[in-house]
């Protein structure tokens, strides 16, 4: 039994949680208010004072793991203002721990692929973008300095992000090869990708195209 929450904020955070897990167990598909009702301890009608529907709960959702990970991030851009090296270093393992410390988070955010759901509002998006925004700087600082070859820095960011998030789909979903050590995989991982940071180039353009 759910305890009784103490205030409308108290509430809320009953259902986003409640919300959360079912997401993560039984797909987006599956969710419903009266069964997200059922599991909270609630009424229907007292989740519709706080959410107009379930993309709006999903939607809310994205947005609280975003911001998550976007302190991750500030805390990391500030222990490293003036080492950019070390700052890209210390995201991509932010990045990584964000993920195994809050995988139903995780996975909503990146995971669960809705085929019928409202558009994620442009506003929550630009905000969402920001944590794309913090790799990208961190790259672009690195370039300024000759650290990095990173000629388009959010091209970058996004190929690095879609390393980190390959290794963390896999731990999360338990799919790395139980003869590989998961902290020697994680190590591996943002060598390779810091890796590829120093060595890539611009791309030429073949002659005569």
């Amino acid at each position: 039994m759910q305890p009784r929450a103490s205030s409308d904020t108290d509430l809320r955070r009953v259902f986003l949680d409640a919300a959360r897990h079912l997401l993560v167990r039984d797909g987006y598909k599956s969710l419903s208010m009266r069964k997200l009702a059922r599991a909270a301890g609630y009424s229907a009608t007292s989740i519709y004072l706080h959410f107009e529907n379930k993309d709006a709960l999903f939607h809310a959702l994205i947005e609280e793991g975003m911001e998550r990970l976007l302190a991750a991030f500030r805390e990391v851009e500030a222990a490293y203002a003036d080492d950019p090296e070390g700052r890209l270093e210390a995201l991509c393992r932010a990045y990584i721990r964000f993920g195994l410390d809050s995988p139903e988070y995780y996975e909503v955010m990146f995971m669960l692929h809705p085929e019928h759901m409202e558009r994620y509002p442009a506003d929550k998006f630009r905000r969402a973008r920001r944590n794309l925004d913090v790799l990208a700087a961190a790259l672009a600082d690195g370039a300024a300095c000759g650290a990095f070859c990173a000629a388009e820095p959010r091209v970058l960011a996004s190929t690095l992000w879609a390393a980190l998030h390959g290794a963390v789909s896999l731990l999360i979903a338990r799919r790395l090869d139980v003869r590989i050590d998961a902290e020697a995989f994680i190590e591996t991982t943002i060598a390779h990708a810091l890796r590829g940071v120093r060595s890539v180039a611009p791309a030429r353009t073949a002659p005569g195209v």
